[in-house]
């Protein structure tokens, strides 16, 4: 989704949106890190190369490419990520990453970004609460509904007694 500044500390934060943009994950970021993620989703060139410049142009010149990045662990507030890179001869690397630098990374191999279930369980917020509370009360009537005779089972019951 991009970057925005934690109104109370003037942190950055870097938030990603699932496909469907229902849930929103809010990553806190170094001020170097959201400068490089600003200059990738820009398309701002740099006259040197920044690192994740560099790490792309190392990865590419031994023969590997980002197939994806993965936000895959949160514990006490901080995430985890992995670069997954694959070599013409088959061999796939995970690299432990931040997030920061992960997505940074993303943006410039143009790679798709994905999150753990953990992660979204633990780290997002909904970004479209009508439609939520709207399921939530469909599932409510559907529950309300529901009869015993609903089911239908097929096989033998066996009994103990």
């Amino acid at each position: 989704m991009g970057i925005a500044l934690d109104t109370r500390t003037g942190t950055p934060i870097v938030v990603l949106n699932d496909q469907e943009n229902r849930r929103a994950l809010p990553i806190w970021i170094g001020t170097a890190e959201a400068s490089a993620i600003i200059r990738q989703l820009e398309d701002i060139k740099s006259a040197r190369p920044m690192t994740h410049d560099l790490l792309a142009n190392v990865v590419e010149a031994t023969g590997f490419s980002i197939t994806k990045i993965e936000i895959n662990d949160i514990s006490s507030d901080t995430y985890f990520a992995s670069i997954y890179m694959a070599h013409s001869d088959g061999t796939v690397h995970v690299i432990d990453s931040r997030p920061s630098d992960a997505i940074a990374l993303a943006l410039k191999a143009k790679v798709q970004i994905f999150a753990t279930a953990n992660v979204m369980a633990e780290g997002t917020i909904s970004t479209d609460q009508e439609r939520d509370e709207a399921e939530a009360q469909e599932f409510k009537n559907f529950l309300t509904d529901l009869k015993a005779s609903d089911f239908k089972f097929e096989g033998e019951i066996e009994s103990d007694q």
